[in-house]
């Protein structure tokens, strides 16, 4: 009876964290999975993705602490050591999903939806399904504010370089300042997969601190003349316009830049879906059951890339400090060339639009909204921030299809 106490003792998870020497690591990982549940939970940031990347977080580093005597983790969900032999081009396994399956946790097996880049993909099906594309097409030159808040993306990934990421890595970084976090997941399980933990949890936490890291810099590069600047109602935009514009984009698109097929293709399918008007049945199980399922899959196969002795590292707060970079010179781009077009406009142009250049949709256009209502509390600027806001999600596609085309070997 003692002996068998004393092989439960032993043998726990509870002791693991003693006998594993990375068990402080996974403990810190616990920690800092409580963290992200109760900003998701309590604060609501970003809860739908952020709930499902603590509890992939958690289940990971609770799991791999089951260590036997010759190193294995027979135990583990995830196991980090198979996904090493997957992308070493010297093991027997390299690019092997069959060793996985075999030999895999459950995430593991979850988790090759993002390797395969079919989450993020899926997920664009749904985005493009929810997203009204009429602000654009009415108002074709918010293309330019999208771009423009682009900058971060490049900006970071220079600062990334300079500090000693090698190439694939800083457009991985970059990426961040697209705020678009199933794009930002897409290009580093291409360029850099070592990175997605640290570059997924900025990704979402940036989105979803919009609120708090923009009015600051709205304030700063713009004054409460350009603020309060009312702009003319949209045009109405044909249903015929509406369905040609998916099939145009993606067309030019693709063939200009072949990388963002999988991103382009998808959101403008599901798009389609959408406007067409005789697959609504399609639509709605794209914008409701499809993203839902996948949601929940990638939170948790994401999450279970933070396993302790890969998270904690100085890497991963320079990860942190760049996305912020990243994000808040995206931001800067799309108003300073918000501002310029106030100029050229001669007034017409509310700069405060620029800002919601980044792909958070609609947050980032709820913000440029809310700001601009304070300067004029008859403005009304919703609508029109739409359309920089949704080509901030065409751009971030872009700038991520031509980052992987560049240094994806």
């Amino acid at each position: 009876m003692l002996e068998s106490l004393s092989k439960l003792v032993t043998e726990s998870g509870f002791a693991g964290f003693f006998s594993n020497p990375d068990g402080w690591r996974n403990l810190v990982m616990i920690a800092i999975a409580c963290v992200l549940l109760y900003l998701g939970i309590k604060k609501q940031y970003e809860p739908l993705l952020m709930v499902g990347i603590a509890v992939g977080c958690l289940l990971a580093n609770v799991s791999s602490v089951f260590m036997t005597a010759d190193g294995s983790l027979p135990d583990a969900l995830y196991h980090q050591s198979l996904w090493d032999a997957f992308l070493d081009e010297t093991s027997p396994y390299y690019h092997s999903y069959g060793h996985i399956m075999s030999h895999g946790g459950l995430i593991d097996i979850l988790y090759i939806g993002v390797k395969a880049g079919l989450y993020p993909c899926m997920i664009f099906i749904g985005i493009g399904a929810m997203t009204d594309f009429g602000p654009l097409i009415s108002n074709p030159k918010s293309l330019l504010l999208g771009a423009a808040a682009q900058f971060g993306v490049f900006f970071a990934f220079f600062g990334a370089n300079l500090l000693g990421f090698d190439a694939q890595q800083s457009a991985s970084i970059g990426i961040i300042g697209g705020a678009d976090g199933p794009t930002a997941i897409l290009t580093t399980t291409k360029l850099a997969p070592e990175l997605l933990g640290p570059i997924a949890v900025a990704a979402y936490s940036y989105m979803a601190l919009i609120p708090m890291i923009q009015p600051p810099l709205m304030k700063a590069l713009t004054t409460e003349k350009e603020r309060s600047v009312k702009m003319e109602q949209l045009r109405e935009v044909s249903k015929t316009e509406k369905i040609l514009f998916p099939i145009v984009v993606t067309i030019f698109i693709v063939l200009l830049l072949p990388s963002t097929a999988p991103l382009i293709g998808c959101l403008m399918f599901g798009n389609l879906l959408k406007e067409t008007g005789v697959t609504e049945r399609l639509s709605d199980v794209a914008q409701n059951a499809l993203m839902n399922i996948v949601t929940l899959f990638l939170g948790i196969s994401v999450g279970a890339t933070m396993v302790g002795s890969r998270f904690l590292t100085l890497d991963t707060i320079k990860i942190v400090v760049l996305g912020l970079i990243a994000f808040s010179f995206s931001t800067i781009g799309g108003l300073l060339v918000g501002k310029l077009m106030y100029k050229l406009t001669g007034g017409k142009v509310n700069p405060l639009i620029g800002s919601a250049g980044v792909s958070a949709v609609p947050m980032a256009a709820r913000v440029s909204q809310r700001e601009g209502q304070k300067a004029n509390p008859s403005n009304f600027l919703l609508m029109h921030a739409m359309g920089p806001n949704v080509a901030g999600v065409i751009g971030s596609a872009i700038a991520a299809g031509f980052l992987i085309s560049m240094f994806g070997g």
